[in-house]
């Protein structure tokens, strides 16, 4: 049996395999974000609920932030800060008694899509990932490419290219530099950033909320309690809310905990725009009729619109 970790900044993931690669079980629970120990004794957590449950013993690997240096055996380049200069890999094989393979997530994904997903066959596969982070792997003849440095196929740190004025130098990042890709894509990035009056961030809702000055909060197609990381505390601010309202095409962590969770139509059922990643206007055809009650997101608005005027 095979044991396969997926640790992220908001959540840690396992999966068993048998020996034929199929499902056995799949557990989840979050992140114990900015706590080192309680993240190794999390993941020891998961691994021993399954094997108890199944009764059998396996292997372990684990897909994780950043990587192990080549040179000093530590964890380097890893947003999930906490991670930075352990021995991640000799702690965690330490506490489950047994080897431990550590690899890049997005590594891991990029294999994955060129061995058996969407880049079968390709030679040459760059996969992306954007979440807590934004990283990036490449796999070759669908073996990772690790680099001299193991940072290969990241893009996460490269420059905003082409940065408007209003956008230099960048926001922070964790790196020590600003204006990184990744504070401008990643989750936490896209939210926090931006002195000014143009509008307000969701770390600014999530301050209003919990100083009593916003009392309702209607999220259409976001996700704060799945993408936001725990230290930033957004369950304990969402449950202060006298109605939060959850709008998605699923039932997300968010719309678990809403008052109110109306049904969104997908992407490919509904007509529409979208900005591509260069600022482009592409357009929208539908494809499929929506199931169920689901909606647009413009004809669930102008519903509401219409009946509260």
């Amino acid at each position: 049996m095979r044991i396969g970790i997926d640790l992220g900044g908001t959540k840690l993931e396992a999966i068993a395999l048998d020996e034929a690669g199929s499902e056995l079980v799949r557990r989840r629970s979050a992140t114990p974000a900015g706590d080192y120990g309680a993240t190794i004794r999390a993941i020891t957590g998961l691994v021993g609920e399954i094997e108890r449950g199944l009764g059998r013993r396996g292997t372990v690997g684990v897909g994780m932030p950043g990587a192990i240096s080549p040179a000093t055996g530590l964890v380097k380049n890893a947003n999930s800060v906490w991670l930075l200069g352990k021995a991640f890999h000799r702690d965690l094989a330490a506490a489950l008694g047994r080897p431990v393979r550590v690899a890049n997530d997005a590594n891991c994904f990029a294999v994955s899509e060129a061995v058996d997903g969407a880049a079968a066959g390709a030679a040459v596969v760059f996969g992306v990932i954007l979440g807590t982070g934004v990283g990036g792997g490449v796999a070759i003849r669908g073996r990772a490419l690790d680099g001299a440095n193991a940072i290969a196929g990241e893009w996460g740190h490269n420059p905003l290219p082409w940065p408007r004025d209003d956008e230099a130098p960048g926001p922070p990042c964790y790196c020590g530099k600003r204006g990184c890709i990744e504070t401008w894509l990643s989750g936490p990035g896209g939210f926090g950033y931006g002195d000014n009056d143009d509008g307000t961030t969701l770390a600014d809702m999530l301050d209003g909320i919990r100083a009593g000055r916003i009392k309702a909060l209607y999220a259409i197609g976001e996700n704060p309690l799945g993408t936001l990381p725990a230290s930033a505390g957004v369950r304990e601010a969402l449950s202060g809310l006298d109605l939060l309202v959850a709008q998605d095409a699923f039932l997300t962590d968010t719309g678990a905990m809403a008052h109110v969770v109306l049904p969104a139509a997908l992407a490919a059922e509904k007509d529409g725009t979208f900005l591509d990643g260069h600022g482009r206007l592409q357009p929208v055809v539908r494809a499929l009729d929506a199931k169920g009650e689901a909606r647009p997101d413009w004809a669930i608005v102008a519903e509401i619109a219409n009946a509260t005027r």
